[in-house]
Protein backbone atom coordinates (compact mmCIF):
# COMPACT_ATOMS: atom_id res chain seq x y z
CA UNK A 1 0.00 0.00 0.00
CA UNK A 2 1.67 3.32 -0.69
CA UNK A 3 1.48 5.54 1.72
CA UNK A 4 -0.70 8.99 1.89
CA UNK A 5 2.29 11.11 1.26
CA UNK A 6 2.47 9.46 -1.89
CA UNK A 7 -1.26 10.29 -3.24
CA UNK A 8 -0.03 13.59 -3.21
CA UNK A 9 -0.29 14.92 -6.43
CA UNK A 10 2.78 16.10 -7.87
CA UNK A 11 2.32 19.39 -9.61
CA UNK A 12 4.65 21.62 -8.55
CA UNK A 13 7.48 22.93 -10.29
CA UNK A 14 10.97 24.86 -8.90
CA UNK A 15 9.27 28.57 -10.30
CA UNK A 16 6.10 27.26 -8.34
CA UNK A 17 7.58 26.11 -5.27
CA UNK A 18 9.51 29.45 -5.00
CA UNK A 19 6.92 31.53 -5.80
CA UNK A 20 4.92 29.80 -3.00
CA UNK A 21 7.84 31.07 -0.95
CA UNK A 22 7.82 34.25 -1.95
CA UNK A 23 4.27 34.26 -1.78
CA UNK A 24 4.89 33.21 2.30
CA UNK A 25 7.46 36.01 3.08
CA UNK A 26 6.15 39.02 2.01
CA UNK A 27 3.20 39.09 3.35
CA UNK A 28 2.23 41.64 6.15
CA UNK A 29 6.19 41.92 7.39
CA UNK A 30 6.73 44.35 4.21
CA UNK A 31 3.79 46.30 5.46
CA UNK A 32 4.49 46.56 9.40
CA UNK A 33 7.95 45.06 10.09
CA UNK A 34 9.82 47.94 8.59
CA UNK A 35 8.20 50.48 11.21
CA UNK A 36 8.81 47.90 14.44
CA UNK A 37 12.31 47.30 13.22
CA UNK A 38 13.05 50.67 12.77
CA UNK A 39 10.74 51.42 16.60
CA UNK A 40 13.52 48.69 17.94
CA UNK A 41 16.70 49.83 16.37
CA UNK A 42 16.73 52.83 14.67
CA UNK A 43 18.38 53.24 11.04
CA UNK A 44 20.59 50.05 12.45
CA UNK A 45 17.41 48.28 11.48
CA UNK A 46 19.21 47.55 8.25
CA UNK A 47 21.58 45.39 9.63
CA UNK A 48 18.93 43.49 11.27
CA UNK A 49 17.50 42.14 7.86
CA UNK A 50 21.32 41.48 6.99
CA UNK A 51 21.53 39.38 10.49
CA UNK A 52 17.90 37.67 9.96
CA UNK A 53 18.79 36.66 6.31
CA UNK A 54 22.51 35.21 7.06
CA UNK A 55 21.16 33.39 10.23
CA UNK A 56 18.21 32.00 8.16
CA UNK A 57 20.55 30.69 4.91
CA UNK A 58 22.36 28.68 7.36
CA UNK A 59 19.41 26.99 8.67
CA UNK A 60 17.75 27.03 5.13
CA UNK A 61 21.01 25.18 3.08
CA UNK A 62 20.48 22.43 5.86
CA UNK A 63 16.99 21.67 5.06
CA UNK A 64 18.07 22.03 1.66
CA UNK A 65 19.75 18.93 1.50
CA UNK A 66 16.83 17.51 4.21
CA UNK A 67 14.49 18.15 2.53
CA UNK A 68 16.16 16.63 -1.45
CA UNK A 69 17.05 13.55 0.76
CA UNK A 70 13.43 12.67 2.01
CA UNK A 71 11.00 14.96 0.85
CA UNK A 72 7.87 14.77 2.47
CA UNK A 73 4.47 16.73 3.19
CA UNK A 74 5.24 18.61 6.74
CA UNK A 75 8.97 17.83 6.66
CA UNK A 76 9.46 20.21 9.52
CA UNK A 77 7.36 17.26 11.95
CA UNK A 78 8.86 14.26 10.21
CA UNK A 79 12.34 14.66 10.77
CA UNK A 80 12.76 14.68 14.28
CA UNK A 81 10.56 11.55 14.20
CA UNK A 82 12.95 10.04 11.82
CA UNK A 83 16.15 11.03 13.74
CA UNK A 84 14.89 10.67 17.01
CA UNK A 85 11.90 8.42 17.79
CA UNK A 86 8.29 9.60 19.03
CA UNK A 87 8.92 12.42 21.70
CA UNK A 88 11.10 14.55 19.45
CA UNK A 89 8.36 14.44 16.81
CA UNK A 90 5.56 15.14 18.94
CA UNK A 91 7.22 18.03 20.60
CA UNK A 92 8.62 19.71 17.11
CA UNK A 93 4.68 18.68 16.13
CA UNK A 94 3.11 20.72 18.62
CA UNK A 95 5.78 23.56 18.32
CA UNK A 96 4.89 23.58 14.21
CA UNK A 97 1.72 23.42 14.24
CA UNK A 98 1.06 26.39 17.01
CA UNK A 99 3.86 28.51 14.90
CA UNK A 100 1.67 27.65 11.48
CA UNK A 101 -1.26 28.13 12.51
CA UNK A 102 -1.52 31.74 14.26
CA UNK A 103 0.17 32.75 10.71
CA UNK A 104 -3.21 33.11 8.40
CA UNK A 105 -4.92 34.54 11.27
CA UNK A 106 -2.30 36.69 12.04
CA UNK A 107 -2.40 37.80 8.32
CA UNK A 108 -5.72 38.08 8.26
CA UNK A 109 -5.71 40.53 11.23
CA UNK A 110 -2.87 42.58 9.25
CA UNK A 111 -4.99 42.94 5.76
CA UNK A 112 -7.73 44.42 8.29
CA UNK A 113 -5.63 46.52 10.59
CA UNK A 114 -3.77 48.16 7.73
CA UNK A 115 -6.98 49.21 5.21
CA UNK A 116 -9.86 49.01 7.66
CA UNK A 117 -11.31 51.89 9.63
CA UNK A 118 -10.16 52.23 13.51
CA UNK A 119 -13.82 51.58 14.25
CA UNK A 120 -12.74 47.93 13.74
CA UNK A 121 -10.51 47.98 16.73
CA UNK A 122 -11.20 48.98 20.25
CA UNK A 123 -9.12 51.90 20.77
CA UNK A 124 -8.17 51.03 24.45
CA UNK A 125 -7.51 47.28 23.93
CA UNK A 126 -6.50 46.74 20.45
CA UNK A 127 -8.26 44.36 20.19
CA UNK A 128 -10.84 43.81 16.96
CA UNK A 129 -14.35 44.60 17.52
CA UNK A 130 -17.21 41.97 16.78
CA UNK A 131 -17.28 43.50 13.28
CA UNK A 132 -13.67 43.27 12.71
CA UNK A 133 -13.28 39.63 14.27
CA UNK A 134 -16.12 38.70 11.53
CA UNK A 135 -14.50 40.12 8.25
CA UNK A 136 -10.98 38.56 10.10
CA UNK A 137 -12.90 34.82 10.27
CA UNK A 138 -14.45 35.21 6.68
CA UNK A 139 -10.48 36.03 5.33
CA UNK A 140 -9.41 32.52 6.92
CA UNK A 141 -12.58 31.31 5.12
CA UNK A 142 -11.17 32.72 2.07
CA UNK A 143 -7.73 30.76 2.91
CA UNK A 144 -9.75 27.39 3.36
CA UNK A 145 -11.71 28.02 -0.02
CA UNK A 146 -8.50 28.37 -2.11
CA UNK A 147 -6.70 25.75 -0.63
CA UNK A 148 -9.89 22.99 -0.72
CA UNK A 149 -9.67 22.47 -4.20
CA UNK A 150 -6.41 21.25 -5.14
CA UNK A 151 -2.83 22.41 -5.22
CA UNK A 152 -2.98 22.98 -8.69
CA UNK A 153 -5.27 26.10 -7.85
CA UNK A 154 -3.32 27.28 -4.94
CA UNK A 155 -0.08 27.40 -7.60
CA UNK A 156 -2.10 29.11 -10.07
CA UNK A 157 -3.81 31.82 -8.06
CA UNK A 158 -0.43 32.76 -5.81
CA UNK A 159 1.56 32.62 -8.92
CA UNK A 160 0.02 35.27 -10.12
CA UNK A 161 -0.58 37.49 -6.68
CA UNK A 162 2.80 37.14 -5.95
CA UNK A 163 4.34 38.38 -9.38
CA UNK A 164 1.72 41.67 -8.11
CA UNK A 165 3.34 41.22 -4.41
CA UNK A 166 6.77 41.56 -5.23
CA UNK A 167 6.33 44.22 -7.71
CA UNK A 168 4.63 46.74 -5.10
CA UNK A 169 7.34 46.92 -3.08
CA UNK A 170 10.26 47.26 -6.40
CA UNK A 171 7.85 50.21 -7.23
CA UNK A 172 7.51 51.63 -3.76
CA UNK A 173 11.29 51.29 -3.42
CA UNK A 174 12.22 53.07 -6.54
CA UNK A 175 9.43 55.64 -5.96
CA UNK A 176 10.54 56.58 -2.33
CA UNK A 177 14.19 56.64 -3.50
CA UNK A 178 13.79 60.20 -4.47
CA UNK A 179 12.27 61.40 -1.12
CA UNK A 180 15.06 59.89 0.80
CA UNK A 181 17.08 62.55 3.67
CA UNK A 182 20.35 61.19 4.09
CA UNK A 183 20.29 62.95 7.54
CA UNK A 184 17.72 60.67 8.83
CA UNK A 185 20.01 57.21 9.04
CA UNK A 186 22.63 59.38 11.99
CA UNK A 187 19.02 60.89 13.40
CA UNK A 188 19.79 59.89 16.86
CA UNK A 189 23.13 58.44 15.87
CA UNK A 190 22.92 55.36 13.61
CA UNK A 191 22.25 52.40 16.34
CA UNK A 192 20.26 54.56 18.96
CA UNK A 193 19.48 51.58 21.09
CA UNK A 194 22.87 49.45 20.44
CA UNK A 195 23.43 46.19 19.53
CA UNK A 196 20.96 44.59 21.52
CA UNK A 197 18.07 47.06 19.67
CA UNK A 198 19.27 45.01 16.73
CA UNK A 199 19.04 41.73 17.69
CA UNK A 200 15.55 41.85 19.58
CA UNK A 201 14.21 44.00 15.84
CA UNK A 202 15.67 40.67 14.03
CA UNK A 203 13.55 38.13 16.69
CA UNK A 204 10.24 40.76 17.26
CA UNK A 205 10.28 42.80 14.73
CA UNK A 206 8.97 40.85 12.21
CA UNK A 207 12.36 40.41 10.25
CA UNK A 208 12.61 36.61 11.18
CA UNK A 209 8.47 35.81 10.73
CA UNK A 210 8.78 37.95 7.37
CA UNK A 211 11.65 35.44 6.13
CA UNK A 212 10.62 32.49 6.68
CA UNK A 213 8.82 31.77 3.66
CA UNK A 214 11.43 28.75 2.64
CA UNK A 215 9.88 26.43 4.71
CA UNK A 216 7.07 26.44 2.60
CA UNK A 217 9.15 24.40 -0.41
CA UNK A 218 10.24 22.07 2.52
CA UNK A 219 6.51 21.25 3.47
CA UNK A 220 5.28 21.10 -0.07
CA UNK A 221 8.10 18.92 -1.01
CA UNK A 222 6.40 15.62 -1.76
CA UNK A 223 3.98 17.43 -4.43
CA UNK A 224 7.15 18.43 -6.16
CA UNK A 225 7.45 17.30 -9.73
CA UNK A 226 11.01 16.61 -9.29
CA UNK A 227 11.57 17.38 -5.43
CA UNK A 228 15.85 16.66 -5.17
CA UNK A 229 16.42 19.06 -7.92
CA UNK A 230 13.70 21.92 -7.53
CA UNK A 231 13.20 21.87 -3.46
CA UNK A 232 17.05 22.90 -3.02
CA UNK A 233 16.83 25.58 -5.68
CA UNK A 234 13.56 27.22 -4.76
CA UNK A 235 14.49 27.42 -1.04
CA UNK A 236 17.79 29.47 -1.89
CA UNK A 237 16.22 31.40 -4.78
CA UNK A 238 13.08 32.67 -2.35
CA UNK A 239 15.24 33.16 0.56
CA UNK A 240 17.61 35.56 -1.76
CA UNK A 241 15.04 37.52 -3.49
CA UNK A 242 12.93 38.63 -0.20
CA UNK A 243 16.22 39.68 1.80
CA UNK A 244 16.90 41.48 -0.88
CA UNK A 245 13.84 43.25 -1.30
CA UNK A 246 12.90 43.74 2.61
CA UNK A 247 16.09 45.51 2.80
CA UNK A 248 15.51 47.76 0.43
CA UNK A 249 12.06 48.48 1.73
CA UNK A 250 13.73 49.30 5.19
CA UNK A 251 16.08 51.53 3.75
CA UNK A 252 14.00 53.53 1.38
CA UNK A 253 11.07 53.73 4.59
CA UNK A 254 13.89 55.22 7.18
CA UNK A 255 15.10 57.72 4.38
CA UNK A 256 11.80 58.94 3.19
CA UNK A 257 10.45 59.74 6.99
CA UNK A 258 10.07 63.73 7.48
CA UNK A 259 12.63 64.61 9.54
CA UNK A 260 10.98 66.34 12.21
CA UNK A 261 8.37 63.37 12.97
CA UNK A 262 12.22 61.92 14.36
CA UNK A 263 12.15 64.27 17.11
CA UNK A 264 11.32 62.01 20.07
CA UNK A 265 13.34 59.06 18.70
CA UNK A 266 12.84 56.02 16.79
CA UNK A 267 10.63 54.21 19.46
CA UNK A 268 7.85 56.70 19.63
CA UNK A 269 7.79 56.43 16.02
CA UNK A 270 4.14 55.29 15.34
CA UNK A 271 1.82 55.04 12.03
CA UNK A 272 -1.48 52.94 11.64
CA UNK A 273 0.01 51.65 8.09
CA UNK A 274 3.55 52.50 7.84
CA UNK A 275 4.64 53.05 4.29
CA UNK A 276 0.95 54.33 3.18
CA UNK A 277 0.97 57.34 5.86
CA UNK A 278 4.84 58.18 4.52
CA UNK A 279 3.30 58.12 1.29
CA UNK A 280 1.00 60.55 1.68
CA UNK A 281 3.11 62.81 4.31
CA UNK A 282 5.18 63.03 0.41
CA UNK A 283 2.14 63.73 -1.37
CA UNK A 284 2.29 60.35 -3.52
CA UNK A 285 -1.43 59.54 -3.12
CA UNK A 286 -1.52 57.14 -6.39
CA UNK A 287 1.60 55.46 -4.23
CA UNK A 288 -0.71 54.83 -0.69
CA UNK A 289 -3.62 53.74 -3.30
CA UNK A 290 -1.34 50.88 -4.68
CA UNK A 291 0.40 49.90 -1.30
CA UNK A 292 -3.48 49.80 -0.09
CA UNK A 293 -4.26 47.35 -2.90
CA UNK A 294 -1.43 45.72 -1.62
CA UNK A 295 -1.91 45.55 2.40
CA UNK A 296 -4.64 43.42 1.37
CA UNK A 297 -3.64 41.41 -1.40
CA UNK A 298 0.25 40.78 0.52
CA UNK A 299 -1.44 39.45 4.02
CA UNK A 300 -3.99 37.53 2.11
CA UNK A 301 -1.54 35.89 -0.25
CA UNK A 302 0.80 34.60 2.95
CA UNK A 303 -2.49 33.61 4.37
CA UNK A 304 -3.26 31.22 1.70
CA UNK A 305 0.28 29.47 1.45
CA UNK A 306 0.63 28.98 5.39
CA UNK A 307 -3.00 27.53 5.24
CA UNK A 308 -1.01 25.17 2.79
CA UNK A 309 1.56 24.49 5.16
CA UNK A 310 -0.45 24.11 8.51
CA UNK A 311 -2.77 21.50 6.78
CA UNK A 312 0.77 19.65 5.46
CA UNK A 313 2.01 20.01 9.10
CA UNK A 314 -0.83 18.09 10.69
CA UNK A 315 -0.90 15.47 7.85
CA UNK A 316 2.83 14.55 8.75
CA UNK A 317 1.56 14.83 12.79
CA UNK A 318 -1.20 12.65 12.25
CA UNK A 319 1.10 9.97 9.82
CA UNK A 320 3.89 9.76 12.35
CA UNK A 321 0.90 8.10 14.43
CA UNK A 322 0.68 11.03 17.22
CA UNK A 323 -3.29 11.72 16.00
CA UNK A 324 -6.38 10.94 14.67
CA UNK A 325 -5.57 9.14 11.48
CA UNK A 326 -8.67 10.57 9.76
CA UNK A 327 -6.25 13.47 9.76
CA UNK A 328 -3.90 11.53 7.74
CA UNK A 329 -5.31 11.06 4.98
CA UNK A 330 -5.56 12.23 1.33
CA UNK A 331 -8.53 13.03 -0.86
CA UNK A 332 -8.32 11.02 -4.17
CA UNK A 333 -9.23 13.10 -6.45
CA UNK A 334 -7.96 16.64 -5.66
CA UNK A 335 -4.31 15.11 -3.73
CA UNK A 336 -5.14 17.27 -1.38
CA UNK A 337 -5.28 16.32 2.92
CA UNK A 338 -9.08 17.94 3.34
CA UNK A 339 -9.96 16.68 7.12
CA UNK A 340 -6.46 18.44 7.95
CA UNK A 341 -7.84 21.53 6.40
CA UNK A 342 -11.11 21.78 8.11
CA UNK A 343 -9.30 21.12 11.32
CA UNK A 344 -6.64 24.33 10.26
CA UNK A 345 -9.74 26.09 9.36
CA UNK A 346 -11.23 25.56 13.45
CA UNK A 347 -7.38 26.53 14.30
CA UNK A 348 -7.31 29.78 12.33
CA UNK A 349 -10.93 30.95 13.77
CA UNK A 350 -9.72 30.04 17.59
CA UNK A 351 -6.64 32.30 16.50
CA UNK A 352 -8.56 35.14 15.55
CA UNK A 353 -9.99 35.40 19.38
CA UNK A 354 -9.07 37.74 21.35
CA UNK A 355 -5.24 38.26 20.74
CA UNK A 356 -3.07 41.25 21.19
CA UNK A 357 -2.33 42.99 17.81
CA UNK A 358 0.28 41.96 14.99
CA UNK A 359 3.56 42.33 16.28
CA UNK A 360 2.95 40.65 19.80
CA UNK A 361 1.29 37.56 17.67
CA UNK A 362 4.16 37.49 15.10
CA UNK A 363 7.19 37.63 17.92
CA UNK A 364 5.45 34.32 19.72
CA UNK A 365 4.93 32.63 16.33
CA UNK A 366 8.93 33.45 15.36
CA UNK A 367 10.12 32.02 18.33
CA UNK A 368 8.29 28.65 18.20
CA UNK A 369 9.12 28.65 14.22
CA UNK A 370 13.02 28.54 14.94
CA UNK A 371 12.39 26.53 17.88
CA UNK A 372 11.41 23.61 15.22
CA UNK A 373 14.20 24.53 12.78
CA UNK A 374 17.16 24.57 15.45
CA UNK A 375 16.67 20.76 15.61
CA UNK A 376 16.83 20.31 11.61
CA UNK A 377 21.02 20.83 11.74
CA UNK A 378 20.70 18.16 14.29
CA UNK A 379 18.33 16.08 12.05
CA UNK A 380 20.59 16.58 8.87
CA UNK A 381 23.95 14.96 11.21
CA UNK A 382 21.99 11.96 12.48
CA UNK A 383 21.36 11.49 9.18
CA UNK A 384 24.47 11.65 7.93
CA UNK A 385 25.91 9.16 10.69
CA UNK A 386 23.36 6.41 10.50
CA UNK A 387 22.21 6.74 7.33
CA UNK A 388 25.10 7.07 4.92
CA UNK A 389 24.02 5.08 2.37
CA UNK A 390 20.59 7.08 1.52
CA UNK A 391 20.51 9.03 -1.79
CA UNK A 392 21.68 12.97 -1.41
CA UNK A 393 20.55 14.65 -4.69
CA UNK A 394 22.37 17.88 -2.32
CA UNK A 395 25.17 16.51 -0.15
CA UNK A 396 26.29 20.08 1.32
CA UNK A 397 30.23 20.44 1.76
CA UNK A 398 30.66 21.55 5.08
CA UNK A 399 27.88 20.34 6.55
CA UNK A 400 29.02 19.93 10.09
CA UNK A 401 30.29 23.79 10.16
CA UNK A 402 27.01 24.97 8.82
CA UNK A 403 24.77 22.89 11.01
CA UNK A 404 26.53 24.08 14.34
CA UNK A 405 26.55 27.45 13.23
CA UNK A 406 22.60 27.32 12.05
CA UNK A 407 22.00 25.64 15.73
CA UNK A 408 23.75 28.84 17.76
CA UNK A 409 22.07 31.12 15.68
CA UNK A 410 19.01 29.54 16.01
CA UNK A 411 18.67 29.49 19.49
CA UNK A 412 20.42 32.77 20.14
CA UNK A 413 17.32 33.94 17.79
CA UNK A 414 14.56 32.51 20.67
CA UNK A 415 16.46 33.91 23.17
CA UNK A 416 16.34 37.36 21.88
CA UNK A 417 12.39 37.37 21.23
CA UNK A 418 12.91 37.74 24.95
CA UNK A 419 11.26 36.26 28.50
CA UNK A 420 7.60 37.14 27.70
CA UNK A 421 7.54 34.65 24.32
CA UNK A 422 9.87 31.95 25.48
CA UNK A 423 8.33 31.28 29.13
CA UNK A 424 5.00 30.94 27.35
CA UNK A 425 7.32 28.32 24.75
CA UNK A 426 8.61 26.29 26.81
CA UNK A 427 5.73 25.66 29.16
CA UNK A 428 3.53 24.76 25.88
CA UNK A 429 6.25 22.07 25.00
CA UNK A 430 6.19 20.85 28.61
CA UNK A 431 2.25 20.15 28.43
CA UNK A 432 3.28 18.64 24.73
CA UNK A 433 5.31 16.18 26.76
CA UNK A 434 2.51 15.33 29.56
CA UNK A 435 -0.20 15.10 26.58
CA UNK A 436 2.14 12.79 24.93
CA UNK A 437 2.61 10.70 27.54
CA UNK A 438 -0.72 10.34 28.42
CA UNK A 439 -1.53 9.51 24.60
CA UNK A 440 1.25 6.89 24.68
CA UNK A 441 -0.63 5.32 27.50
CA UNK A 442 -3.68 4.24 25.07
CA UNK A 443 -1.95 4.15 21.54
CA UNK A 444 0.34 1.10 21.52
CA UNK A 445 2.66 2.33 18.10
CA UNK A 446 3.56 4.91 20.39
CA UNK A 447 4.48 2.81 23.57
CA UNK A 448 6.50 0.73 20.97
CA UNK A 449 9.94 1.96 21.73
CA UNK A 450 8.60 4.31 24.17
CA UNK A 451 12.07 3.42 26.61
CA UNK A 452 14.77 4.30 23.31
CA UNK A 453 12.79 7.55 22.42
CA UNK A 454 13.10 8.38 25.94
CA UNK A 455 16.61 8.24 26.22
CA UNK A 456 17.04 10.09 22.80
CA UNK A 457 14.83 12.84 23.35
CA UNK A 458 16.21 13.86 26.88
CA UNK A 459 18.78 15.95 25.66
CA UNK A 460 15.84 18.92 24.01
CA UNK A 461 14.03 18.57 27.72
CA UNK A 462 17.25 19.82 28.70
CA UNK A 463 18.15 22.54 26.26
CA UNK A 464 14.27 23.48 26.78
CA UNK A 465 14.77 24.13 30.67
CA UNK A 466 18.23 25.72 29.67
CA UNK A 467 16.78 28.27 27.60
CA UNK A 468 14.05 29.08 29.64
CA UNK A 469 16.82 29.70 32.66
CA UNK A 470 19.30 31.38 30.58
CA UNK A 471 15.47 33.92 29.27
CA UNK A 472 15.03 34.41 32.62
CA UNK A 473 17.95 35.66 33.95
CA UNK A 474 19.19 36.91 30.87
CA UNK A 475 18.79 40.71 29.55
CA UNK A 476 16.30 40.04 26.87
CA UNK A 477 13.06 40.66 28.97
CA UNK A 478 14.38 38.87 31.71
CA UNK A 479 16.35 39.69 35.52
CA UNK A 480 19.72 41.04 33.79
CA UNK A 481 21.66 38.85 36.06
CA UNK A 482 23.59 38.12 33.10
CA UNK A 483 23.98 41.28 30.89
CA UNK A 484 24.69 41.49 27.43
CA UNK A 485 26.91 40.36 25.75
CA UNK A 486 27.60 37.30 28.40
CA UNK A 487 23.86 36.46 28.22
CA UNK A 488 24.47 35.72 24.15
CA UNK A 489 27.94 33.81 25.02
CA UNK A 490 26.27 31.97 27.08
CA UNK A 491 23.57 30.66 24.94
CA UNK A 492 26.23 30.21 22.17
CA UNK A 493 28.68 27.79 24.35
CA UNK A 494 25.25 25.39 25.68
CA UNK A 495 24.12 25.49 22.29
CA UNK A 496 27.73 23.85 21.04
CA UNK A 497 26.93 21.34 24.00
CA UNK A 498 23.31 20.80 22.94
CA UNK A 499 24.18 20.33 19.58
CA UNK A 500 26.68 17.36 19.75
CA UNK A 501 24.52 15.75 21.98
CA UNK A 502 21.31 15.82 20.35
CA UNK A 503 23.68 14.17 17.12
CA UNK A 504 24.72 11.54 19.43
CA UNK A 505 21.42 10.79 20.93
CA UNK A 506 19.67 10.05 17.49
CA UNK A 507 19.37 6.26 16.03
CA UNK A 508 17.99 4.33 13.12
CA UNK A 509 14.12 4.40 13.25
CA UNK A 510 11.74 2.51 11.86
CA UNK A 511 10.26 5.67 10.33
CA UNK A 512 13.74 6.26 8.79
CA UNK A 513 13.95 2.96 6.96
CA UNK A 514 10.52 3.77 5.95
CA UNK A 515 11.06 7.57 4.50
CA UNK A 516 14.21 6.37 2.77
CA UNK A 517 12.81 2.93 1.07
CA UNK A 518 9.42 5.27 -0.18
CA UNK A 519 11.71 8.33 -1.23
CA UNK A 520 13.61 5.67 -3.89
CA UNK A 521 9.99 4.84 -5.19
CA UNK A 522 8.14 5.89 -8.24
CA UNK A 523 5.15 8.50 -7.18
CA UNK A 524 1.59 7.04 -7.82
CA UNK A 525 0.15 8.25 -11.30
Amino acid sequence: MPSQDRKLKKNLSMWDLTLIGIGAAIGSGWLFGVQYAANDAGPAAILGWAIGAVSLIFIALVYAELSAMLPAAGGVVRYPDYSHGSILGFLMSIATIIAYSTIPPIEAEAAVQYLGPKSLFNAKTGLPTFTGWVIEVMLVVVFFLINFYGVKLLARINNAVTIFKVAVPVVTVVTLLFSVHVSNFTSHGFAPYGFPGILTAVATSGIIFSMLGFRQAVDMSAEAKNPGRDVPRSIVLELLIVAVVYILVQVVFIGAIPPHLLAGGWAKLTFQGPLVDVSLLLGLTWLSWLMQVSAVVSPLGAGWVYFASTARAILGFSNNGYFFKVFGKVDERTGIPRAAMWLTLILGVIWTGPFPLWNKLVAFASSASVLTYVVGPVNAMVFRRLAPEAHRPVRLRGLSIISVIAFILGSNIIYWTGWANVEPLIILEFIGLVIFLVIALFAPNLRENLGQSCVSSIWILVFLIFMFVVSYYGSFGGKKVLSYPLDIIVVAVGSIVFFFWGIASGRRTKSLETAIAEASEPPVQ
